[in-house]
This record gives C-alpha cells, structure tokens and sequence, in this order.
C-alpha cells in the first residue's frame, strides 16, 4: 500500500506568488544587454526595470489536506493498482494533476465529514467520470455508442443510474452521507432532462462503520499477497450549534498486523477514547494546526510537541498545517509535504 500526500495544508491555506522569467526570456535579456550599446554602461535600475517587463508570476499554492492511497489490486478502470482517494480537497483536480493524475485515474473515494474543504471536489469528480464514456470498460460496454443523458433520460436507465462497476465507489459512515448529499446535490443535478439525479448516479456507495442494526462493517483491500482491513474511527472535530460534528477517521490492518492510523480532523491531540487506536498504530497521520491564534477544533502544533507522548510522536506524520511547523529534530516521524508518499508494511 502506497499513500501519497496529495495536500498537506490548512482549510484556509493559500499559496504564493512569485516574479520568474523563462530561460528564454532571460537569455534573452543577456544577450541584449551584452551586445546593445543603449545598455552600455546602464545602471542596475534599467537593467531591473527591463526584467521586470518581461516577468511573469507564478503561483505555488498550497493544496488543503487529503491523500491518496494505491493498493495493488485490479481496479475498476481495468488496470491497477486501485486508486482511493482520502478525503477530496476544496478542489482536487489541480492537487491531481499535479501528481500526472485526473478523475480518470481515481476508482473510490472515502469520506470523513462533510466540510467543504474535504468534500469540495466531488462535483469535479462525479461529473467527470459520468460524462467519461471510457471510464472503466463496463462503462464503455453498458453505455455502447449513447450519449450518456440519452442512456439515462430515453431508456430510464435514471432508476438506478450506471452499473456499479461503471462508477467510483465512496466509502461512507451512515452519519455523514446524508449531509454530504445535502452539500454536493445541486451541484451534482445537472443532467439536462433527466430527473431523480442524485448522488447514487455517479457512485457506488458503500457503507461502513457502525450500522443502525448495531453490526460494524470494515472493507477489505487486496494488496500484493496480503490485505488491508479499513475501519472508520469516530473523533470529535466541532461542536456547532449545540450539535456535534464528527469527523470519521480511518484504521488501515494489515494482514501482517501492521497498523495505519488517519484521524482526519480532530478536535483534541489525542482522545481519551482513541488512546488505544494511537498505541496499536504503527504510522499515524497527525492533523497539526500552527495558527498564531488557536482555532480549537485541530491539535495545536505546540500541544504536539509539549504535552504528546513520545512514543507517541515518533510514529506521528503531521499536516494540516498553515505555515510550516518547525519541530525538534527527531522528535516526529516526519512533516508531510505536498507530493510526499510512503509505502507499508515497512
């Protein structure tokens, strides 16, 4: 199992802006200034005011917190390995694409509470793949040689949508669906002429945590010669108009015994009553604010370092950060940056 760190950065995060010029462009420059006698003898101030027409600005944004996790298993698409995306950003397709990846790319999605910067991407990623023909061979096989809102207004084909095997899963406690459809339904009910659209269009839902009967169902991924179970776990993250939020975590168990912890956003360091999912982990995934002015509802970077357990904090990754947490060397396992990806077992 691969999980690569698709953004690492607060809700609220932006990136910078930066002046660059090409290589071009500045060899450009060079030869002009070096072979033209109206430079000849000219000051820093003109030869500035010269590159400063030329440059261009780059922005380097910061991607807001979610991963994607690659088991090694057949896909949907055809071909491995499966690809999961953790959480979907307040807008994953630039977080993808910076990795070579798009919604093509992507089999499921597991989400962990209905924030914006956690749910922002799914109209991105229902849209796209509902409206790819090609998106897994049973797409391409069902749907023939229709248009896909033909397919679905003239033979009704809306009563259930595409098959299952034609859409991308989400993974979803029972707790957070029904506000996750509340969020992303407008968005997702664009398909001129055809009605009943909803969420069950353009996924496969699957639910897992603890159900109303009482019961608690995991999902098993194939991976190599061995198998991840993913469990969601319960954190506290706001408490809102009297009413709590949570944010549903995932336990990765591995075959072999190793475990993967990702909290997601929680509200506390470490919870009394998650204690022993932190002791059991091998790897936790630490959300970590480093705000000037503490939000209350994420760890706070200071907190991390004064008040955890150390053996906690050595197996602790840490994102979700705004500026770049400056920690004691060797005291975490790592800081996660964008584009970072580690595999397990180790």
């Amino acid at each position: 199992m691969k999980i690569t760190a698709v953004g690492v950065n607060s809700a609220f995060g932006t990136g910078e802006y930066e002046n660059v010029i090409s290589a071009k462009q500045a060899c450009e420059i060079a030869f002009k200034i070096a072979n033209s006698p109206e430079f000849e003898g000219a000051s820093k101030k003109v030869i500035e005011s010269v590159i400063n027409k030329l440059s261009q600005c780059r922005y380097k944004p910061k991607w807001q917190s979610n991963f994607l996790i690659e088991f090694d298993m057949p896909s949907k698409r055809g071909e491995g390995p499966y690809r999961l995306l953790v959480d979907v950003g307040g807008d994953i397709r630039h977080a993808l694409k910076g990795l070579g990846l798009s919604s093509t790319d992507i089999d499921g999605v597991y989400i962990s509470h209905p924030h914006n910067d956690h749910i922002g991407g799914m109209e991105y990623l229902g849209l796209t793949t509902l409206f790819n023909p090609f998106y897994t061979p049973a797409k391409k096989k069902w749907l023939g040689d229709e248009f896909i809102a033909d397919k679905l207004f003239l033979e009704q084909e809306w009563w259930s949508g595409p098959p299952a095997n034609a859409k991308p899963d989400i993974f979803i406690h029972r707790k957070v669906l029904e506000p996750l459809k509340r969020s992303v339904g407008p968005g997702l009910d664009t398909v001129q002429g055809v009605p009943n659209v909803s969420l069950e269009t353009y996924f496969d839902i699957h639910l897992i945590g603890k159900q109303e009967d009482g019961q608690t169902k995991t999902w098993v991924f194939q991976d190599d010669d061995g198998e991840w179970t993913m469990t969601p776990i319960f954190a506290m993250h706001v408490i809102s108009s009297s009413e709590e939020m949570a944010s549903y975590g995932i336990s990765l168990q591995h075959s072999s015994g190793y475990n993967v912890l990702m909290p997601t956003d929680t509200q506390h360091m470490m919870q009394q009553q998650l204690e022993l999912h932190y002791r059991r982990a091998n790897r936790i995934y630490m959300d970590c604010e480093t705000s000037e002015n503490r939000s209350g509802v994420h760890p706070h970077i200071s907190d991390l370092i004064n008040h955890l357990d150390p053996d906690i904090q050595k197996k602790c990754l840490l994102y979700h950060y705004d500026a770049y947490p400056k920690v004691p060397s060797g005291m975490f396992y790592g800081v996660l940056k964008a584009g970072d990806s580690h595999i397990y077992p180790e």
